[in-house]
């Protein structure tokens, strides 16, 4: 027999009570395995919050190693580009101009096409997710701006870096 009993509060102050009722209401039967109902709800859900701790800590390791990757990519762009930016000073160009920031077209389509793909795939995630939307708005606008704020750094710094170079000296970098 499963019995259930609403208290105001805190239910801890009322289980000795509440047990010496149910051993007289019942004949002197032995009351076992009380507990709040909150302990219930937490057993019950456990399965779902482990897999959801699961997909936070991919989703998070996911998000470090897209902007691991995106940085050395495009740092490596920029470098490549370390010898065209000299023959550019050196035919006169402002160094302010041979920085400017033509890796971002390539970061910026990167995250239209992921926020295109995660939006597109998230319904198949639905079930795996308890209280949480799958299309929660905090993601679709954090994750981006993470991950474009890891571009911008990769190509910034590098190209900066270049610039600064003497002319002649960035020619001969290969």
């Amino acid at each position: 027999m499963i019995w259930m009993v609403r208290t105001h509060g805190d239910s801890h102050p009322y289980i000795t009570a509440i047990t010496k009722q149910l051993r007289f209401a019942s004949g002197g039967f032995p009351v076992a395995h009380e507990r709040p109902k909150t302990e219930i709800v937490v057993e019950s859900t456990a399965r779902q919050d482990f897999n959801m701790l699961l997909l936070t800590i991919f989703g998070a390791t996911a998000v470090v190693l897209a902007a691991i990757g995106t940085y050395g990519l495009m740092a490596y762009s920029v470098q490549q580009r370390t010898q065209e930016m000299g023959i550019r000073m050196a035919l006169g160009a402002d160094r302010g101009r041979t920085r400017h920031l033509q890796g971002m077209r390539l970061a910026i389509i990167g995250v239209s096409l992921g926020i295109a793909a995660a939006f597109g795939l998230t319904r198949y995630l639905a079930s795996f997710l308890f209280g949480v939307q799958y299309r929660d708005p905090l993601v679709f606008v954090t994750v981006p701006l993470v991950l474009s704020a890891v571009a911008l750094l990769a190509v910034w710094f590098p190209a900066t870096r270049a610039s600064r170079l003497d002319p002649q000296q960035a020619i001969r970098i290969e």
